[in-house]
């Protein structure tokens, strides 16, 4: 049977879902959902997707995507294939980890980014056995962020399902809205064996895939995004470290393994300028790629790790952004 076509187009929203080969577990523990977080984060930073929604489950998960430069499989490969890696790394394994393909459906945004929203961030507890008691106190979905009990990383958008909402008081409001319960028109949907590719009705189907023709008839006219430059990395790390732009830069002698904010700027350099490491190394007279790959291995770790750390690399890219 042939897959389903992909529409792709600029500003297409889907509700993206995959799951571990076998049902197997792919979130272990902590140190797993951080490494998915962080793979969210870098296909926010380097492909331009825009996060609505997500909600981390121990064998699946679910995000609600934007893509402004319609690049879904672009983003896809990435939060999969990033994601599989760290995964081995962590477990000590190899091999693939997702049972194939991920499914994406096209989301008719007017009717159903608010609706969806909630399906998403229920699904702790809309399960056979409920994961928690209370919704809010689930802490791999966004919905903690929604309501204001959690901090929202800087790369999550909830300002459209806010709007869509349209009450002043967002917090209580979206509370009293996810309690309401799932709408019984998703249910059905997603009850059935196999789900059509579109959430949306017939007219929003065809408009669909004229945008999805146009699109592909004018690829080579797509927007080019703005990123931000090497130097304004440089010069944003230095001053979240407080050290001389200099120092990131050039080429120290002795303890350069030890000179952080430097590697920190070759990790944002690929993240946030999506840089190819002969790039990176030549931004900052490295000799070889292996130095810059390994410099980019322990940030990942870092962040995996320390929460303070984070912090600060969420305050460069805000600078940045």
């Amino acid at each position: 049977m042939p897959r389903p076509l992909r529409l792709e187009y600029e500003g297409a929203y889907y509700h993206v879902m995959n799951r571990g080969r076998g049902r197997q577990v792919i979130f272990h523990d902590r140190m797993y959902y951080l490494a998915f977080l962080d793979t969210l984060a870098e296909a926010h930073h380097r492909f331009n997707a825009v996060i609505h929604a997500y909600c981390l489950m121990g064998n699946h998960y679910h995000l609600l995507i934007e893509t402004p430069e319609a690049n879904l499989g672009r983003i896809m490969r990435h939060i999969n294939g990033v994601y599989t890696q760290r995964y081995n790394r962590l477990k000590h394994t190899d091999g693939p980890l997702f049972r194939g393909r991920y499914k994406a459906i096209l989301v008719d945004r007017d009717s159903y980014l608010l609706p969806l929203s909630r399906y998403i961030h229920r699904n702790p507890i809309e399960t056979k056995r409920s994961l928690v008691k209370q919704l809010e106190d689930y802490t791999w979905s966004s919905y903690p962020a929604y309501i204001g009990r959690e901090f929202a990383p800087p790369w999550l958008m909830k300002e459209q399902v806010y709007g869509v909402l349209g009450k002043r008081q967002k917090y209580q409001a979206h509370r009293r809205y996810v309690e309401l319960g799932v709408d019984e028109e998703l249910v059905a949907f997603y009850s059935k064996g196999n789900q059509a590719a579109v959430l949306g009705d017939k007219k929003f189907r065809q408009q669909a895939l004229k945008r999805n023709e146009v699109g592909a008839e004018c690829h080579h006219k797509k927007k080019v995004l703005i990123r931000p430059t090497a130097k304004q990395i440089i010069k944003a790390t230095a001053q979240i470290f407080s050290v001389p732009e200099a120092r990131i830069v050039a080429v120290q002698k002795g303890r350069q393994h030890r000179n952080l904010p430097r590697k920190v700027a070759m990790y944002l350099c690929q993240q946030a300028c999506d840089m190819r490491l002969q790039t990176i190394a030549e931004t900052f007279e490295v000799g070889h790629v292996g130095s810059v790959s390994n410099a980019l291995t322990e940030i990942r770790r870092l962040l995996s790790e320390k929460g303070e750390f984070r912090r600060n690399i969420q305050r460069i890219l805000t600078m940045i952004q």
